[in-house]
């Protein structure tokens, strides 16, 4: 299951770590966030140990949301050693967002 990233556990668990974090920031009322919640789910299971894959609710969440100018939603946000290297705006494709993983690997 991906990950309930917070306000309260970004920090530590994206930020303050090495490696290839996934982001995805989404609300319960957004249509499209739902259609994109499966592909994050299985991404999640498929790169698990190698990839820290987590949502992030934006009503729940306003400082990360405000930190990273979140505006629509879903927004897929890949960091790499906290840095943000790379960003899906809307709906995609499982391939686009794996393809997007592998390249920071």
């Amino acid at each position: 299951m991906a990950f309930e990233f917070t306000d309260a556990n970004f920090k530590d668990t994206v930020l303050d770590k090495e490696g290839v974090a996934v982001v995805d920031f989404w609300a319960e009322w957004c249509g499209p966030c739902r259609m994109i919640g499966p592909i994050i789910e299985e991404l999640s299971k498929e790169y698990d140990g190698k990839v820290q894959i987590g949502k992030v609710n934006v009503d729940h969440n306003p400082e990360i949301s405000m930190k990273y100018g979140i505006r629509s939603i879903p927004t897929v946000l890949v960091l790499k050693n906290g840095e943000v290297v790379d960003k899906q705006v809307g709906v995609t494709t499982k391939k686009v967002l794996a393809d997007k993983i592998e390249a920071q690997l």
